[in-house]
């Protein structure tokens, strides 16, 4: 048996005021064609299939469309869990009469132990799903003593543990926070100072397990515990992520392979570093010049209007750092008092980016006479 493991859709998602809806609807159709390429038996997805608990209705209508062409134009069974940026309410509408169509919604804490059976060549396999959840919702649907994350995670886990078939194959999808795995600074804390970690070791005895929450791809614990990671880089922290789904194939005795395929976004997240007029040149012929940008500029002189200069070349330049600028105490940034300026100094800069030449000796010299009346003036009145 074939699945493709993914997550963290984060579909309607705006990166700084900018939709990325076009972005997200052109690697999901990169997924589809891999779906078809390997031949897949189902599609798993760990949670955060929305944004925002409402989602936009563009949005919406985004996810009909995918997965409207996923369970009919390759009848492929669906199997999705909700994640902490879902309402599982509201995600889980209609999911008995999807489940006849394929499309398995597993967003109720107090199903956890009903398995969605998959028939495949080798035999069928047991997907469970445990949606995101709380300690609270744990203990109200099952009238039992938990006050952790990871006490409420585990004993959903323990849960199936008593249930499955040890005989079957079985896939665990959660969608958590499993602690000492590498986090992003776009993805949403579950809970406040780290009390949302959850423990490994409960689920090594799954033959797969299909986490979501963390964008960057990676396994935790044991190489069969593995985050896919999300769809597009969702913010600046995660430009070197290399962002895909994972293809996961399983036999009658267990896994097989994982493998990692590669999503490219039409719109890449990158972070430049160089001299304004070097960035600037670079733009002019970069066949990318369409992307995302966070660019950091080396240049120590001030200059006139950065970002206005550099969207000419790169339009979705989104952020600008001067890099002479440091961080200090409390956050603040300040100015590196080895690269202070002085008037004259900064003066002479801008009269040479708005003319093109530099000041002559006779410009010069009246500049500094200016300098020096103005502070005279200004010591008067003080």
């Amino acid at each position: 048996m074939k699945f493709i493991h993914t997550s963290d859709w984060h579909i309607g998602r705006l990166f700084q005021n900018i939709s990325l809806l076009e972005d997200q609807c052109h690697v999901l159709q990169q997924l589809k064609d891999y779906a078809k390429q390997h031949q897949v038996d189902a599609l798993i997805i760990a949670g955060d299939i929305f944004d925002r608990s409402v989602p936009p209705a563009d949005a919406v209508q985004a996810l009909d469309k995918f997965l409207n062409e996923i369970a009919f134009e390759l009848a492929l069974p669906i199997i999705m869990i909700s994640g902490n940026h879902d309402s599982s309410k509201r995600l889980g509408f209609g999911a008995e009469h999807m489940r006849l169509s394929g499309l398995h919604i597993l967003n109720a804490v107090a199903d956890v132990t009903r398995p969605v059976v998959i028939e495949t060549a080798t035999g069928p396999v047991h997907f469970y799903g445990i949606p995101y959840h709380d300690p609270v919702e744990v203990r109200e649907a099952f009238t039992c003593e938990v006050s952790t994350y990871d006490e409420a995670h585990t004993f959903l886990v323990d849960q199936i543990k008593q249930v499955r078939d040890s005989d079957v194959p079985s896939v665990l999808i959660s969608h958590c926070f499993i602690d000492g795995a590498e986090e992003s600074e776009s993805e949403r804390p579950l809970s406040i100072g780290g009390a949302d970690r959850v423990s490994y070791q409960p689920l090594e005895d799954f033959d797969y397990v299909a986490l979501g929450h963390l964008h960057a791809p990676q396994y935790k614990g044991k190489a069969h515990i593995r985050y896919s990671g999300s769809l597009l880089k969702y913010s600046f922290s995660e430009y070197q992520q290399k962002k895909g789904v994972t293809l996961v194939e399983l036999d009658n005795k267990g896994l097989v392979s994982t493998q990692h395929l590669p999503l490219k976004a039409k719109k890449d997240l990158r972070v430049i570093e160089g001299l304004l007029a070097d960035i600037l040149d670079q733009g002019k012929i970069d066949p990318n010049n369409e992307d995302y940008l966070f660019i950091r500029l080396q240049d120590k002189q001030d200059i006139l209007d950065p970002l206005g200069q550099l969207r000419k070349v790169y339009p979705n330049t989104l952020q600008l750092e001067r890099t002479q600028f440091i961080l200090a105490k409390g956050s603040q940034l300040v100015a590196d008092v080895s690269l202070k300026r002085t008037e004259q100094q900064v003066f002479s800069d801008f009269f040479e980016q708005v003319i093109g030449h530099e000041l002559s000796a006779e410009q010069n010299t009246l500049l500094l006479n200016i300098i020096e009346q103005a502070k005279g003036l200004n010591e008067g009145a003080e």
